[in-house]
């Protein structure tokens, strides 16, 4: 007997909200039953592709629909916490996109809610699903890289937004940035890898214009053992797109370069780029797993709470 699929709602169909669309699309126990976005155009493209999915500009009547199981969140961050409520409320399994909220009193009320509600709850967190950081993780918690002496993260963009990223908010002080849009995904990472992150200090510079989002920041952090963390971002360079998050150790380094690459170097040579052979996870398998009842590997709006800790002190010291 074939499964009844999990029917999905999608609110939000800017550009990563497509990239999540494709994912669902590609697993066959689930089903695209509605798509929401406030912009009315911006649903077109999709009508042809998907004619039996319902099509809002209300995300109020997308959550009328009892038989639509579980939904996507991917409106900007400032509506996160209003719609969140509405979604928890409904009784609906929610995947937000990061950050969780604009706030930690919104992210915790996000946080608290869902766990109340007994719902599924979850970050789209790629990285926590992809071979490169499973191995970057197992290399570091194994001691092949020693006693671990540094953390560095650095974000350097040609320009900010990205030309994918073209959009009315992104480059806002307000909801936008790289601190709150790329800088997420690795404080994850760090925080799911050593631990708490404690003593934070940060400088973050901004242009004139004080609805613009900050140009460079540099951040000093520890974990709990002491060790210290860098993280240091700049856009607007005469240089190609490149990001680096580096493990130093007694005995090598790892560095994650352009979310998958991965470069090990010892004493004996300057860098060698590991191959990476495990087939990739899926957030949408893990959350089909976890609608089912089985265990699954999902970043919970917990984690997402101890992230947004993190970005608003970087943000706000």
């Amino acid at each position: 007997m074939l499964k009844e699929k999990i029917k999905v709602g999608l609110i939000g169909m800017g550009a990563v909200g497509e990239r999540i669309l494709r994912q669902f699309r590609q697993h066959e126990e689930f089903e695209i039953a509605a798509l929401c976005d406030r912009k009315a155009d911006r649903l077109d493209k999709f009508k042809a592709e998907l004619p039996d999915a319902a099509i809002h500009t209300n995300h109020f009547d997308l959550l009328k629909d009892e038989t639509i199981k579980l939904i996507y969140l991917g409106v900007p961050p400032k509506w996160h916490h209003s719609i969140s409520m509405d979604i928890i409320k409904s009784g609906k399994h929610l995947l937000c996109e990061k950050p969780l909220a604009n706030s930690i009193e919104e992210a915790k009320e996000m946080y608290e809610a869902a766990e109340n509600a007994g719902i599924i709850h979850t970050m789209n967190f790629p990285m926590a699903y992809s071979p490169a950081f499973k191995m970057f993780r197992e290399k570091i918690q194994n001691g092949e890289l020693g006693e671990i002496k540094k953390v560095e993260l650095h974000l350097q963009f040609t320009q900010w937004p990205r030309e994918w990223q073209q959009n009315d908010w992104i480059s806002s002080r307000e909801q936008g940035g790289f601190i709150r849009e790329v800088a997420p995904h690795f404080v994850h990472m760090i925080l799911d890898t050593f631990g708490e992150l404690l003593h934070v200090r940060s400088f973050v510079e901004y242009p004139d214009n004080e609805h613009l989002c900050e140009t460079s920041f540099t951040t000093s952090l520890k974990l709990s053992g002491g060790i210290p963390v860098l993280l240091n971002g700049i856009a607007g360079i005469g240089q190609k797109e490149h990001l680096s998050f580096k493990v130093f150790g007694e005995k090598g380094t790892l560095d994650m370069q352009n979310w998958s690459v991965l470069v090990q170097s010892t004493s004996e040579n300057s860098g060698e780029i590991l191959r990476l052979d495990e087939p990739e996870n899926s957030l949408p398998a893990e959350l089909c797993k976890a609608i089912r009842g089985e265990h699954a590997l999902l970043v919970s709006f917990k984690e997402g709470y101890q992230v947004q800790k993190v970005l608003e002190k970087i943000l706000l010291s």
